[in-house]
């Protein structure tokens, strides 16, 4: 009840700052616009059915171009962890496209796909799947050799090594891979939608500054922040705390 009455004050507390800046009109309105202004452009677009329908279809993309990074990544990542010739030859690829901004995808995914759905899913990949691939490989890389030795011992092999031991050893290196190639792929997602024209939260922003509807951008901003902020607390935080506690370490977390 503390932490949240804490993150409440906060926040009446920044609406307060805010509002004290709108009534000393440092900026005009239509730069820097109230926080009526701005909730009246959320009740706007949620009636009209506007929000809901940008926020399903980027959930839809979201969805499916995480979900492939996902399966895509822990794949590189167990292989370039393990394997030590896939290391040799992949491992300074990776991480070296890891450096290159995500939005520097685009253009090539456009010259490869067009304008087309497939190219914002390319560009959301991309985004993830390498900070997911990473850490996975550093977290099979960092499983504890008694542990591969002893389930060798006790006759575990194969397929049953990686499900049993060495993916539980290396599942906080993953959750910590996970929730950054989420980050990245939302990051890319809205650049991706603010280029290219879709029936995206990416395309809303896009359209607020084209409208020069600063109340809209903001709004637009805000559902934005609050979807990631849902999806933290809801999937990863859950995650994180279960594997806290598994491994002993929930009274430090």
């Amino acid at each position: 009840m503390r932490d949240r009455a804490t993150r409440v004050g906060f926040l009446i507390l920044l609406l307060a700052v805010w509002e004290i800046l709108i009534l000393l009109h440092l900026w005009p309105t239509y730069i820097f616009p109230s926080p009526l202004s701005v909730g009246q452009s959320l009740w706007g677009g949620f009636s009209d059915g506007t929000f809901p329908i940008a926020i399903g279809v980027s959930l839809r993309r979201i969805a499916i171009g995480y979900g492939l990074s996902l399966v895509l990544g822990l794949l590189l990542g167990l292989l370039l962890g393990r394997v030590r010739l896939v290391d040799q030859a992949l491992g300074g690829v990776v991480l070296g496209l890891q450096a290159l901004p995500s939005i520097c995808w685009l253009p090539l995914a456009i010259l490869w796909f067009g304008l087309s759905e497939t190219a914002i899913l390319f560009v959301v990949v991309m985004g993830a799947v390498l900070s997911i691939t990473l850490a996975t490989a550093d977290g099979v890389r960092n499983t504890p050799p008694i542990y591969i030795r002893a389930a060798r011992t006790l006759g575990c092999g194969g397929s049953r090594l990686y499900r049993d031991v060495v993916l539980p050893a290396a599942l906080p290196a993953i959750l910590s891979g996970m929730k950054l190639g989420w980050s990245f792929a939302w990051r890319s997602l809205m650049a991706a939608e603010l280029l290219y024209v879709s029936l995206g939260l990416g395309q809303l922003l896009s359209l607020g500054r084209e409208l020069n509807d600063m109340s809209r951008v903001l709004a637009v901003m805000l559902v934005i922040v609050a979807i990631g902020l849902s999806v933290d607390r809801l999937i990863f935080r859950p995650a994180e705390e279960r594997t806290r506690e598994r491994w002993g370490l929930r009274s430090l977390a």
